[in-house]
């Protein structure tokens, strides 16, 4: 039974109270509502047949996108009963690939406030900004300055669509309560000419503040959400490389914190690897990784894939020759002076590669590298569509029965590769996922599975098992626990033909599993207080909101 004060047109307009069609006919009476609403009283699932219908007669996922967020704007029961329910087509257009264009276009498809947005020259308003929010009891934050929005760089103030779609992700498959989720936009400027020059942009109209000032600008704001929600799982999101790192270095013992892009994607890649690994019978230990892409996403994953070889036995030193990190200047090795310090750890001896055939010129270029190396799996992490070319990839193939190929850019236009191409190209032999979603692909009277190597995995049951265990802290061996327990749902472990990752429709069951890993994970460090696994499970099942109707009626003073 939910309580509430409002009455009339009042409670309508309260998405996570309003019901439409479904008040019943004592609730209109009592709240007010006789007239306001039609004479039909629904259950929700009728409410979804409507909704259905009107989501398959928009024409774009742009359009569909739109048609979500209004929904969830007027009722947020009804939206999330919706993308639980038809997750496989939603989480596309909620997420990738849709949201990087929802991003590009937020200022003209802008409808209703949704989260904060914090400009920079309010910094010194944060207090007064966080105390503006509504939810008393917020428990998961997403933050972004959408400098590094997917592969489509900096957004501005278009980035508030991916704490937005994050939020909604938590709720359709973690399970968090909606009302305990807040996105935030840190407004800091933009670089993007486009956005600045655009007469409908809604942003600060101001070149990207940097440095000391934009140090401190963040400091000012995670000492006001300490103090205004303290205890909250605050995630990093789509931060450029440069800073990233550093945040989540300074942060991440001082409140429960992580980076999706560098933590998550991490986990993901990691247990997708796994997986694959597994399904055609070898050892994690015996592959050779390339890794295109070292920003915080290929660094992350890379050291994530590193702490699983050691984690199986192998020494740090012999587990890093197994790495081959390629960054926008070509192979990361000891020969170069333009090393950031992320980098170095993986950075190879130049005489190692003195003997190696390559193109002329001073740089070990990726194709250099692959030719080269022969490697078994290769991970693009670049934003740069089309770099997997068909040489690599036949060469690759050439020397590896099951070339292992990641291309997991997003959104679709920034895919190192097509996995038509790479299926062909490898006479379907390639293990192929990627970041968006891509179709089954047919070869040789086969359809091939495409893994949607996605966050989504990840992200939300990382939230459901850090708030059912009441951890305080975010762990790198939490992560790992998350990757293995992906692993353990992999359909190719019992079938080598099937998908390596679980089906869409699954998410929210593979959230739970992964949820119980990570809590008694959190509580092997001694971050969380140590239960019985069975009162684990049963906190997590208590914690996983489901978006149903309840009885309102109206509070009496």
């Amino acid at each position: 039974m939910l309580e509430t004060s409002l009455r009339g047109q009042s409670l309508l307009e309260q998405p996570l109270l309003n019901k439409g069609t479904a008040f019943t006919a004592e609730e209109r009476v009592e709240l007010g509502l006789l007239g306001l609403l039609p004479p039909e009283i629904e259950t929700i699932a009728e409410q979804l047949g409507r909704c259905y219908e009107a989501f398959t007669q928009h024409a774009t996922d742009l359009e569909k996108h739109i048609y979500l967020r209004n929904l969830q704007d007027a009722n947020e029961t009804l939206f999330y009963r919706f993308a639980v329910d038809y997750i496989d087509e939603v989480l596309p257009i909620i997420y990738t690939p849709t949201v990087g264009e929802a991003c590009e276009r937020f200022s003209h498809i802008y409808r209703r406030p949704r989260g904060l947005f914090i400009p920079f020259p309010h910094k010194d308003d944060i207090d007064e900004i966080l105390s503006n929010c509504v939810q008393p009891d917020v428990e998961v934050i997403v933050v972004t300055d959408a400098e590094r929005i997917l592969g489509l760089g900096d957004q501005g103030a278009g980035g508030m669509g991916i704490p937005i779609g994050k939020l909604s992700l938590y709720t359709a498959i973690g399970g968090i309560d909606p009302e305990k989720t807040l996105p935030i936009m840190l407004d800091v400027g933009t670089n993007n000419k486009e956005r600045l020059g655009d007469p409908t942009y809604i942003g600060w109209r101001h070149e990207r503040v940097s440095g000391p000032e934009y140090d401190k600008f963040i400091e000012a704001f995670v000492e006001g959400v300490m103090r205004r929600f303290p205890g909250v799982l605050l995630q990093w999101e789509d931060f450029a490389s440069r800073n990233a790192s550093t945040i989540l270095g300074r942060y991440r013992d001082r409140l429960l914190t992580f980076n999706d892009d560098i933590q998550g994607t991490a986990a993901v890649a990691t247990g997708t690897v796994l997986a694959a690994v597994a399904s055609i019978g070898q050892k994690l230990c015996d592959q050779r990784i390339v890794m295109l892409g070292a920003g915080s996403a290929g660094i992350g994953i890379s050291n994530q894939l590193l702490a699983a070889m050691i984690r199986q036995g192998m020494s740090p030193e012999d587990a890093r020759k197994r790495f081959y990190v390629v960054d926008s200047h070509g192979l990361i090795h000891d020969g170069r002076d333009d090393l950031a310090p992320y980098k170095v750890p993986f950075q190879r001896t130049a005489g190692e590669i003195s003997e190696w055939n390559r193109a002329t010129g001073d740089e070990v270029s990726f194709e250099d590298t692959v030719l080269n190396v022969h490697p078994t799996v290769l991970i693009g992490a670049t934003g740069q569509p089309g770099v997997f070319t068909e040489r690599i990839i036949r060469d690759m193939a050439g020397h590896v029965d099951r070339p292992i190929v990641f291309p997991l850019s997003n959104p679709t236009s920034r895919c190192e590769a097509v996995p038509q191409d790479v299926v062909r190209w490898t006479a379907g032999r390639a293990l192929v996922a990627t970041g968006s979603p891509f179709a089954a692909v047919p070869f040789d009277g086969r359809n091939i599975p495409i893994a949607q190597c996605n966050n989504s995995y990840i992200f939300p049951a990382m939230g459901l098992g850090v708030r059912a265990a009441g951890a305080s802290r975010v762990t790198d061996e939490m992560f790992m626990a998350a990757a293995i327990a992906l692993q353990e749902r992999s359909p190719a472990l019992h079938d080598p033909t099937a998908p390596l990752l679980p089906a869409l429709k699954d998410l929210r069951k593979c959230a739970r599993h992964i949820a119980i890993a990570v809590g008694l994970e959190a509580q092997r460090q001694g971050v969380a207080s140590a239960t019985s696994r069975d009162d684990l499970e049963r906190a997590v099942d208590a914690t996983m909101w489901e978006p149903k109707y309840w009885p309102v009626r109206l509070r009496r003073s």
